[in-house]
């Protein structure tokens, strides 16, 4: 089977980041966040927020699902 990261449309509160992520490795979103969240305050080397905006612009969105 061939995986594609994608952001998710069907478990995104902001852009589907960690959602998109949490798809792909097959774990829980709230793991994702919480992991996502925890690197991003506890890291002086890692900027998160600017981490993320580059994710939105680069990772696609899931055009599979269809919102019923």
């Amino acid at each position: 089977m061939n995986k594609k990261l994608t952001r998710s449309t069907k478990n995104k509160i902001i852009g589907g980041i960690c959602a998109g992520i949490a798809e792909y490795f097959d774990i829980d979103p709230t793991v994702v966040r919480v992991v996502y969240l925890l690197l991003s305050l506890c890291s002086a080397c890692f900027p998160g927020l600017i981490v993320y905006i580059i994710m939105l612009l680069i990772v696609p969105q899931d055009n599979n699902y269809i919102e019923q």
